[in-house]
C-alpha cells in the first residue's frame, strides 16, 4: 500500500435546507484521506451522513463547503470536461442492486452505459468487453441477454460491480453493498471486491454498518455520528482499543460466535436524548447520551486530534 495520499477529504460540508429557516447538516465538517489501493471503512447508525458523504465525494451532491482532492485536483473546482473524467475515475456500487439497475434494460447494455458514453469501445471489442467484466465477476457471457428481474440479489449487486468496473475506475465508493443482501451471500461479495481490488488495484470507501464485515475488509475505519467523524483508526487497532464512547458502545454490540463468551459480555446501552442534525446546538453531537459528558462537551465542538499515533478521536476526554 502506497502512502500517496490518494483521496483528500477535507472540512467537507454537505447541508440540505428544509423549510425556510431549517437546515440539515447531512455531513457537517468531515476530513479523512486514503491511500491508493486503500480501504477506508465508514461506519455509524443509519442517518449520520455516511452515505451523503459518499455521494458528495463521487459528484452525485454538490458539496457545501469543503474540499476534495482527487491525486491532487480540486474535484468541486473541474470544469464540465474535467468532471466527466473524473466519473469515468470514481465510481458507485449502491446499496439496493434493484433499484440502481434500469428494468428496461438488458445486463449488457447496462454494463456498457459507462462504455458508451466514454466511448471506450464500439462493436465486437463492445461485446468482449461486456463478456470479460461478467466473468470477471463470477457470471457469464449468457447472462448479457437477460433482464435485472431474472437474477439473485447477489447476482444482480454482482451486475452493479461489473457496471462500476466497466470504464476502468481507479476509486470506487461501496455504499452499504451487502446490507440488501441474504447473510449467506453477504461474504462471497465482499470476498470478490477485496479479490478485484488485488487484481486491479482498486482504492475503497467502504460504507456500512455491519461492524464485523467492515473489520474483514477495511484497513482502516472511521466512524461518524450525525455528520460528524468521531474516531479514525487502522482497524485493528478500532476494534482491538475503541477509544470514543461512543465507538465503545458500537463495539460492544457486535455479536460473536462464542455463546458463553456472548452471555458474559459487556454491552454499553446508551441512553438519553438523540441530538437532531437540524440546526444542531453547540457541543459534541453525543453529548446527549455520553455518561463522561461534562458542561465543556454541551457548548464547544471537539476537534479530531491526533491521540495515539495514526489513532485520531474527537472527544473532550482526550484534552490535555
Amino acid at each position: 500500500m502506497s502512502n500517496e495520499a490518494f483521496l483528500e477529504v477535507k472540512n467537507l460540508k454537505k447541508y440540505f435546507k428544509i423549510g425556510k429557516h431549517a437546515t440539515l447538516k447531512a455531513v457537517d465538517g468531515v476530513s479523512f484521506a486514503i491511500n491508493k489501493g486503500e480501504t477506508l471503512g465508514l461506519v455509524g447508525e443509519s442517518g449520520c451522513g455516511k452515505t451523503t458523504c459518499g455521494r458528495t465525494i463521487i459528484g452525485l451532491y454538490e458539496a457545501t463547503d469543503g474540499e476534495i482532492l482527487f491525486e491532487g485536483k480540486k474535484v468541486n473546482m473541474l470544469n464540465n470536461k474535467e468532471r466527466k473524467a473524473f466519473a469515468r475515475t470514481a465510481q458507485m456500487i449502491f446499496q439496493d442492486p434493484y433499484a440502481s439497475l434500469n428494468p428496461r434494460m438488458t445486463v449488457g447494455d447496462i454494463i456498457a452505459e459507462g462504455i458508451d458514453i466514454h466511448k471506450l469501445y464500439q462493436g465486437q471489442d463492445r461485446t468482449n468487453k461486456i463478456y470479460e467484466l461478467l466473468n470477471l465477476v463470477g457470471l457469464n457471457k449468457e447472462h448479457a441477454s437477460r433482464f435485472p428481474h431474472e437474477f439473485s440479489g447477489g447476482q444482480r449487486q454482482r451486475i452493479g460491480i461489473a457496471r462500476a468496473l466497466a470504464v476502468e475506475p481507479k476509486l470506487i465508493v461501496c455504499d452499504e453493498p451487502i446490507s440488501a443482501l441474504d447473510v449467506s451471500i453477504q461474504a462471497q461479495v465482499v470476498n470478490l471486491l477485496i479479490k478485484l481490488q488485488k487484481e486491479l488495484g482498486l482504492t475503497y470507501l467502504f460504507i456500512a454498518h455491519d461492524l464485523s464485515m467492515v473489520r474483514h475488509i477495511s484497513d482502516r475505519v472511521g466512524v461518524m455520528y450525525l455528520g460528524v467523524l468521531m474516531e479514525l483508526a487502522s482497524s485493528n487497532e478500532l476494534y482491538s482499543k475503541p477509544l470514543h464512547p461512543y465507538t465503545q458502545a458500537l463495539m460492544s454490540a457486535i455479536p460473536v460466535p462464542d455463546p458463553e463468551f456472548g452471555r458474559t459480555k459487556e454491552r454499553i446501552v446508551l441512553e438519553g436524548e438523540v441530538s437532531s442534525p437540524i440546526n444542531p446546538k453547540p457541543g459534541c453531537r453525543f453529548a446527549g447520551r455520553c455518561k463522561f459528558a461534562t458542561e465543556k462537551c454541551r457548548v464547544e465542538d471537539p476537534v479530531l486530534r491526533e491521540i495515539e499515533p495514526k489513532h485520531f478521536v474527537a472527544c473532550h476526554l482526550f484534552d490535555k
